[in-house]
Parts: C-alpha cells; structure tokens; sequence
C-alpha cells in the first residue's frame, strides 16, 4: 500500500498504509488470472504437483490485521484504476507542517535539472534545524510499484530515523510508470542524486556519507541508482537501504508463486506494476539491470547494503538471492527475512511484535553504517 495515513483499526490500535509498499488502498491482494501474473489457481495447481510447498504462515499478529486490510480493500492493481488511486493519494498528501514536525527540519522543494534532454524534477529537502556542521543523508526514492507516489510519500518513515541520526533527507520525484516508461524513473532518480552530491555543501551534507534508500518500488529503484553511480563514475555511496525492494521483473520464483493471490502485492499486481514500466519487454531476454537490478550480471563494486523481506511475500526469494549475490561478488550486505511478514507488514501493522522489530532494524544499521 501508499500513503501515510491510518487506513483500518483493529482490536482498538490502527494499522497505517505502508508507504514503502507499493498496492494502493484501492488494489488490495486478490485473486486474478495467469494472464495477469501467476493466479490463486496456479498456486493451488502448483502445490499440488508439488512444484512448490504450501505457502508460509503469516505471524499470528499480522494475519489479523490482513484479515482487516482485506475486509476494507478489495480488488487489485489495475492499470485502468491508477488514476483514480492517483488522486486518492493526493488528499492525504503530508504539509510543509507535517514534515517540520513542530520545528525539527527546515523544509523546502527545489527545482533541480533532470536527465540530459529531459525535464527538471523536483527534490524535496528536510534539513535538520539549526544545524552547524555537514551532516550524512538519506537519499529517498518513494515507493508505488512504479506507478503511484511522490517525493513525501514514505518520506515520514525516513523523518523518524533523520530525527535519532541526525540526518539530511533528500527526497525525490520521478516520473511514473506506464506515462513514463524505463528508463525514466531510474534516470529521474539518478540525476536527482548526482545533483544532491554537487551541491552537498550548500545542502550541508557530508558528501561522503550519502546513503541511498526506498522500499518496494523505490528499494528497486535505489539498487538501480546504486547500479549507474558504480558504472557512470557517479556519487560515491556509503550505502544502499534496500527495504523489501522490487527487483525482478520476470516475477516466476518459487514465492512469487506460493504467495499468488495471497498477502499484500501479489504475482499479479506484480505483473501489472512491472508491466507498466517495461511494457512487452518485461519477463523477456534484453531488460537492462537499471531497471531490473536483479538481471545484473556484476554486484561487484557496489556499496554495503541492508536488504529485508518478509518470508511470505512476493519479494521473498529474489530479494534473498540479491543479497546472496553480493555476498558472492565481494560485497557487504545485511539481510533480514522477517518470519510470517507479508509486504509492508511493518507499516500497515506497526503494533505487531514483529513490526517493531523490522522497524528498528534499518536504524541500527543507519547508525552502524554511518557512525563507522
């Protein structure tokens, strides 16, 4: 899901929108056909024969609030719905106010040059107050399976580390999918983070502690950005917050199948997210690694990595081989498969155990990362 905003209440506590995930209020889990990704059926079939194992269980706590989000969302990701979901999402769009949180950041929109040819695109920069020396940042790429979002959303979870780190964020807005096809999100984002890095002192950021992050769509993403500032000469990154990113587009590994029809961002809103970005060339032989960074053939060279998923989502299993992918070409990166989490648990179920725990998580690593 997108957004910031409580969006069910369950056993008197609120479950809110995760704005790393990428399926819409409007588009929860659902059932579809293999026409459009690997179907409820499929599944089942697949089970049967035993291509696959049944599906993991959900965390206890956490199949209680799906049982919510599934009540009060029905429907999928369609491509037909997006502009409604679109403007669904611009009502609940966090204020100047809500980002100074009461005078912590100073906060202001810039207007900066975009790829070569194209046009500019806005940055979003959240500074903490009064503050005197050069400070690391958090470059944020917001989530929305490539085709929802803007620079705040998700930007408030990045906030809440910002304000215990002591960080810069640097939020970006890329084009969307499918009115702006690859390569346009992953340039946008790239051009955005080069432009951050240039203006580092005038931004009052250490330009040697830049870390690049996002979740789902924007996790994707950022691998992407990872990808061309290793192979263009660009930022030097201290790190990559990859938080259970988007990365393959071919969506036939073995989760992709036990969670068809299941959970939050299903094989089929993964076929439509996809698809919108790639068009036919998704799932075929010449998809470019800045758009799908798991068809990379080199991880070498890039920087330390945290990378998390839930163990019964889509995700699960090409974002455990990315990470094992790093391991093997020299590469730092820390891993979390989080038992029982479907996508976006840790937003849409924040008073979960578990949630707690996957929230922490990349602050430990931030602070790790960042003071070593």
């Amino acid at each position: 899901m997108i957004g910031h905003r409580d969006v069910a209440a369950t056993q008197g506590e609120q479950m809110t929108a995760a704005p790393f995930s990428d399926t819409p209020p409007a588009a929860a889990p659902s059932t579809t056909t293999s026409a459009q990704g690997p179907s409820d059926d499929t599944r089942r079939t697949a089970v049967r024969d035993g291509l696959v194992g049944p599906p993991p269980p959900f965390d206890p706590e956490l199949a209680a609030a799906l049982d919510v989000i599934n009540e009060q969302f029905g429907g999928r990701l369609n491509l037909d719905d997006i502009p409604a979901v679109r403007a669904g999402q611009a009502q609940s769009r966090l204020s100047d106010e809500d980002l100074r949180r009461d005078g912590a950041f100073e906060v202001e929109e810039r207007t900066v040059p975009g790829p070569a040819g194209e046009p500019d695109i806005s940055l979003l920069i959240c500074r903490p107050a009064g503050a005197t020396t050069a400070l690391p940042a958090l470059y944020h790429i917001h989530g929305g399976g490539m085709v929802l979002g803007d620079n705040r959303s998700g930007v408030d979870t990045a906030l809440d580390w910002a304000q215990e780190l002591d960080l810069v964020v640097v939020s970006v807005e890329y084009r969307l999918a499918p009115e702006h096809p690859h390569p346009a999100p992953v340039e946008d984002s790239y051009a955005g983070l080069v432009w951050t890095a240039e203006h580092a002192a005038e931004l009052g950021i250490d330009p040697g502690r830049i870390v690049v992050g996002g979740g789902s769509a924007g996790g994707g993403l950022a691998a992407g950005v990872a990808l061309l500032a290793r192979d263009r000469g660009g930022p030097a990154l201290a790190g990559q917050l990859l938080m259970c990113p988007m990365l393959d587009d071919r969506n036939d590994t073995v989760s992709s199948l036990q969670m068809a029809g299941l959970g939050v961002w299903d094989s089929a809103a993964n076929h439509a997210g996809w698809t919108a970005l790639l068009g036919e060339r998704r799932g075929g032989p010449d998809v470019p690694p800045y758009a799908a960074p798991a068809r990379a053939t080199d991880l070498s060279g890039l920087p330390p990595a945290f990378i998390d998923v839930g163990s019964a989502e889509t995700f699960r299993d090409e974002d455990v081989t990315y990470a094992t992918r790093l391991w093997q070409a020299g590469g730092a990166a820390e891993l979390h498969v989080w038992p029982g989490g479907f996508h976006g648990f840790e937003m849409m179920a924040p008073q979960a155990a578990l949630s707690q725990d996957a929230r922490n998580a990349p602050l430990v690593w931030l602070r790790r990362l960042l003071t070593n």
